[in-house]
C-alpha cells in the first residue's frame, strides 16, 4: 500500500487532468446547448408575436420538446459517453431548432408533426450513441443491411406513394399521417458498407494492380463486388427518378473511395463517368433534359417550368444583408416548396446574408468535427492486424457521414443559388421531412459514438457506470 500523502504516479495524473479536462468540457458543451435552444426560442416566440399578435401555445410546445430532449441527451451521455466530441450535439440542436423555426413560419400545419420528428430522431441519436454494442456488428451484416434497404427501395416502385398527390413515388404510407423515404435509410446503408467493404480491402486495392500493357489498372476482383452494390443502388435511383438521391450517392462514393485507397485514378474516372451519364440523360431522359434547361435558363419559361428557380433568386436578392426578419418576407407563397427544397431560400430572405452564412457555417463545423473524429479514430490502427481493421471501418464510417451530410448540403444549396442543376433533397435537420430528421440524427449518433473511438484512453472503451462498447 502507498503511503498517505505519498505523489501520485505519472499514469495517474495523466488520468486526472484527462478526466478534469473532460469535465470542463461538459460545461462548455451544456453552455453551447443553451445558447442553441436559446437561439430556437427565441426565433418560436418572435414569430408568435409577429404572426399571432401573441404567445400561442403551437409555436411554443415544439421548442419544449426539444429542449427537454437536448438536456436528456448531453446528461445520458455525459454518463456514458465522457470522451465524446463537445460540438456535435450542439450543432444538431442549432440545426434542428432552426428548422423548427422555419417550418413553423413557413407551414404552420406542419410544426407539430416535425416536433415529433425531431424527438425520434434525439431519442434515436441517444441509443445509437449511448448503447454497448461491438461495431463488429456493424461491419459483418453490411450485405444485409444494405440489400434490406434495396429491399425497401423495391417496394416503392409497387406501392410508392407521394404524401402531397405528386408523381414522384418516392415514399412508403405508416398508416394515413406519417411517410417514410426509403433512400434516406439506404444512404446511411450504403455508407456503413462502403465503409466495410474499404476497410477490409484496402490494402489490396492500393497495392495490387492488373497490368493491360502499359496500363495499370485497379485490381477488378475486388471492386467488382463494391462497383456492383453501388451501381445497383445508383440504377434504382435512376429508375425511380430520385436524381438528388443518384448525385448523392455518386460523390459520396467518390469520396469514400479516395480516402481509402488515395488513387486519383479512381476520383478521375468516377468524374468522366459522372459527365458522360450527365450528357447521356440530357440527350435522352425528359426529366434531366428539363432540369438542365431550368438550370440554363428558367427565364424560357418564367411561369411555368422556371418559375420556382426565378422565384428562389428573387427572394436572395429582396433578403439583403440583413435580411427583411423574420415573418417579415415573403418566401410563401411565392415560393413553392419553401419548407423543404427551397429552405434555403426563405432563411436567405428574412435572415439575410449574414443568417445564410451563418447557416453554412454550422454545416461546416459539423463536417469539420466529423472529418476530426475519422482522423482521430485511424490512430488506434497502427497496432494488431484486427484492431487496425477495425479503426480503419470507424474511420471510414465517420468519412463517409461527413462527406454525406457535406455534399448534401452543398447540392441543395447550390441548386437553390442555380450554381447548379436544382436536385430534389433536403437540408439536413432544417428541412421539413421526417425521414431524413430521423436519418441526419442517427448519422450524427454514430460520429458521436466514433468519436470516443480515437480520444485518449478512449479506443472505443470511453464508457462510465459498467457501460462498456465490447469494442
Amino acid at each position: 500500500m502507498p503511503q498517505q500523502g505519498a505523489r501520485p504516479t505519472p499514469k495517474g495524473a495523466l488520468a486526472r487532468e484527462h478526466a478534469e479536462m473532460h469535465g470542463r468540457r461538459h460545461w462548455v458543451e451544456l453552455a453551447l446547448l443553451l445558447v442553441a435552444l436559446a437561439f430556437s426560442g427565441c426565433g418560436l416566440v418572435l414569430l408568435s408575436l409577429v404572426e399571432q399578435g401573441a404567445l400561442v401555445d403551437r409555436y411554443l410546445y415544439p421548442w419544449f420538446v426539444l429542449a427537454i430532449l437536448a438536456v436528456i441527451n448531453w446528461g445520458v451521455l455525459t454518463w456514458t459517453r465522457p470522451m465524446r466530441d463537445p460540438l456535435l450535439l450542439p450543432l444538431v440542436v442549432l440545426l434542428a431548432g432552426w428548422g423548427m423555426v422555419q417550418v413553423a413560419r413557413l407551414q404552420e400545419i406542419y410544426v407539430a408533426r416535425q416536433a415529433i420528428w425531431v424527438g425520434l430522431g434525439m431519442v434515436a441519436m441517444l441509443l445509437v450513441a449511448a448503447l454497448p454494442y461491438r461495431w463488429q456488428w456493424l461491419s459483418r451484416y453490411r450485405y444485409l443491411g444494405l440489400l434490406s434497404g434495396l429491399a425497401l427501395l423495391l417496394l416503392t416502385l409497387i406501392w410508392g406513394v407521394h404524401p402531397l398527390g405528386g408523381t414522384d413515388r418516392l415514399w412508403l404510407s405508416v398508416g394515413r399521417l406519417f411517410y417514410i423515404q426509403p433512400s434516406e435509410l439506404l444512404k446511411l446503408l450504403l455508407v456503413i458498407f462502403l465503409a466495410s467493404y474499404l476497410a477490409e480491402k484496402r490494402e489490396l486495392l492500393t497495392m495490387t494492380y492488373m497490368r493491360l500493357g502499359p496500363l495499370r489498372l485497379p485490381p477488378l476482383p475486388y471492386l467488382v463486388p463494391l462497383l456492383a452494390m453501388w451501381g445497383f443502388s445508383l440504377l434504382l435511383l435512376i429508375w425511380q427518378k430520385d436524381l438528388g438521391a443518384a448525385l448523392l450517392y455518386f460523390v459520396v462514393f467518390l469520396s469514400m473511395l479516395y480516402v481509402a485507397t488515395g488513387s486519383r485514378l479512381y476520383v478521375g474516372t468516377g468524374l468522366a463517368m459522372l459527365v458522360v451519364v450527365a450528357l447521356v440523360g440530357y440527350t435522352f431522359i425528359e426529366r434531366v433534359r428539363l432540369r438542365g434547361s431550368i438550370w440554363l435558363n428558367p427565364w424560357a419559361d418564367p411561369q411555368g417550368s422556371g418559375y420556382q428557380i426565378i422565384q428562389g433568386m428573387l427572394a436572395f436578392g429582396s433578403g439583403g444583408l440583413l435580411g427583411s426578419g423574420l415573418g417579415l418576407g415573403f418566401p410563401t407563397p411565392w415560393v413553392p416548396v419553401a419548407h423543404s427544397d427551397f429552405v434555403f431560400a426563405a432563411i436567405a430572405e428574412e435572415w439575410g446574408v449574414i443568417g445564410g452564412i451563418g447557416l453554412l457555417a454550422a454545416f461546416l463545423v459539423l463536417v469539420a468535427r466529423g472529418l476530426r473524429i475519422a482522423i482521430c479514430a485511424a490512430l488506434p490502427g497502427v497496432q494488431q492486424a484486427p484492431l487496425r481493421t477495425q479503426s480503419s471501418f470507424v474511420s471510414l464510417l465517420a468519412v463517409g457521414i461527413s462527406a454525406l451530410l457535406g455534399w448534401q448540403t452543398l447540392v441543395i444549396v447550390g441548386g437553390t443559388l442555380r450554381l447548379i442543376p436544382l436536385t430534389g433533397i433536403t437540408l439536413p435537420f432544417v428541412s421539413y421531412g421526417g425521414s431524413s430528421m430521423l436519418i441526419s440524427c442517427l448519422m450524427v449518433g454514430l460520429l458521436l459514438r466514433a468519436s470516443v473511438y480515437g480520444a485518449p484512453g478512449g479506443s472505443g472503451q470511453g464508457s462510465r457506470g459498467g457501460w462498456r462498447d465490447g469494442s
